[in-house]
């Protein structure tokens, strides 16, 4: 009960992440953040009662530029992208990073040039563009959101959390 999964919204109903049960209860409890939603569930002590939170929000304003800057990482490229090879869409097999522009031909290593590729794919495609290899990418290879790290992380999505989720991410739900 502790350990299930509380959407961590910023003073102004942004989500910044996810966190605990056990902290959200802490925090809610220290008065550092407010409850949102619950889950329906009680933490119950000799003496007192908690909710137990589905959604809490921070009553402090805080900096949280930290939090949306998503490490550039093959593991990183191949969760935003969850696995599903951006050519072909298949899941099978060990996955790759591929260039969509290759470096030979100017391309950087940025979140927009990289997508995940199985292997077949990306020796197929070799040191060319997708056009010139007769490919199409399944979707625009972009910068992560905080939504897109929720769900790539394969947290499971609370229903109470989609209006907060969609504010980050619309096209995430």
């Amino acid at each position: 009960m502790l350990n299930s999964n509380v959407l961590l919204l910023s003073h102004s109903y942004f989500p910044i992440t996810v966190t605990s049960a056990r902290r959200a209860v802490i925090m809610v409890y220290t008065g550092k953040a407010e409850i949102v939603e619950t889950t329906g569930l009680v933490l119950r002590s000799v003496s007192m009662c908690y909710d137990i939170p589905s959604i809490i929000r921070l009553l402090m304003v805080v900096k949280v530029t930290h939090v949306w800057k998503m490490q550039l990482s093959k593991q990183n490229v191949i969760k935003r992208d969850r696995g599903v090879c951006q050519y072909c869409g298949s899941t099978e097999g060990s996955m790759t990073v591929d260039h969509v522009i290759p470096r030979t031909l100017g391309g950087n290593d940025g979140w927009d040039n990289l997508v995940c590729a199985c292997a077949a794919c990306n020796n197929k495609k070799g040191g060319r563009t997708p056009h010139q290899a007769g490919m199409q990418l399944l979707n625009t290879p972009r910068k992560p959101t905080i939504a897109t790290f929720i769900m790539a992380h394969r947290i499971p999505l609370n229903s109470d959390w989609h209006p907060y989720i969609m504010i980050a991410h619309p096209q995430a739900v």
